[in-house]
């Protein structure tokens, strides 16, 4: 499928979810000019250790979308997702201390990226939201407040609901981002969790007014299963109506799966409190209902403390959506 013109596309978020998007659209980077802007407030695993011990700015979200978008040797690939599972490093991610490490010996955080890209030959920029220090502070109808990204992830108390979400201080926009979303001709929302990985990126106000100010179509990427604590019974709808909440307009597609999920898939995410999103979108003009599971179910490390997808989205096929609504697009 060509494109007579290269498309500049940008993602938006951090975690699985942005990793899947970019390993699927690196295929086409040579009609596509991919750049990511990625959450910098991430606190549990191996990125908050090295936050609380070296000070240092969160890791974690950084390195998934650069391995995702690299295409060196796969023994860097490898190396850079590589996660020690014994001895004082248990935990780690080398990815991680690697960027850790680069930090404290380069001028600046943008030199250290700078290296990561040459060295993993990434068909891409990763570009963090912002290079200040800065946490997640959600508000919940029970009145219980919560500071840092981990803290929310794991609180899963079903019987309670985000309100709101927002940052514990002012940072400084990278203008770089900016500047990339201002030209943007798409951008890319989801999946993954919505108030920890995506909606952090948008509680920068400059980054909402950018998406704004730009021409850019917003393609919006429903997530497989809701999360205890975060979106305990949301349907469709309510992911679409958190996202526009925080983007400040309307999503110009809306992208979900209608592939039959194995039942005991689902029931192992049922016994931790996750159901299956409902598609309660009816007529939408918007949605683009298709067949989007991976076939490979992955397994976590023992050595990983973070709870994470055991089923994803694949890559090839979010990649070929995108690729198809582009072509309607601007062709």
């Amino acid at each position: 499928m060509r494109i007579n013109k290269k498309v500049k596309l940008v993602v938006l978020g951090g975690g699985t979810g942005t990793f899947v998007i970019l390993s699927g659209l690196k295929k086409y980077s040579r009609q596509l000019d991919i750049s990511a802007v990625v959450t910098m407030f991430d606190s549990g695993g191996s990125t908050g250790r090295l936050r609380d011990q070296l000070g240092v700015l969160p890791p974690g979200d950084l390195r998934q979308c650069l391995v995702a978008l690299s295409r060196s040797d796969l023994i860097w690939r490898k190396l850079f997702l590589y996660r020690f599972d014994s001895g004082d490093l248990k935990g780690h991610n080398f990815g991680n201390l690697f960027l850790s490490a680069l930090e404290k010996i380069t001028a600046s955080y943008k030199e250290a990226l700078d290296y990561c890209h040459v060295l993993l030959q990434c068909q891409g920029r990763v570009m963090p939201v912002t290079f200040d220090q800065a946490h997640l502070l959600a508000y919940y109808k029970s009145g219980k407040v919560i500071n840092k990204e981990a803290e929310i992830d794991n609180y899963r108390n079903i019987n309670d609901k985000i309100l709101k979400i927002q940052l514990d201080r002012k940072v400084s926009v990278n203008k770089s981002a900016v500047a990339c979303l201002e030209s943007a001709e798409f951008v890319i929302l989801g999946p993954g969790d919505i108030y920890t990985s995506i909606v952090p990126v948008l509680l920068v106000p400059e980054i909402v007014q950018a998406i704004k100010n730009s021409k850019a179509k917003i393609v919006f990427f429903v997530n497989l299963f809701t999360k205890p604590g975060e979106t305990h019974n949301f349907t469709a709808k309510d992911y679409v109506t958190t996202i526009e909440k925080y983007l400040q307009r309307s999503v110009d597609y809306i992208i979900i799966n209608k592939e039959p999920i194995k039942k005991e898939i689902i029931e192992h995410y049922q016994h931790y409190n996750s159901q299956v999103v409902t598609d309660d979108l009816g007529t939408d003009k918007r949605v683009i209902r298709a067949n989007l599971l991976s076939k490979r179910i992955i397994r976590q490390s023992e050595a990983d403390t973070v709870s994470r997808s055991l089923l994803r989205h694949s890559y090839t096929k979010t990649a070929k959506i995108i690729l198809k609504i582009i072509k309607s697009t601007v062709l």
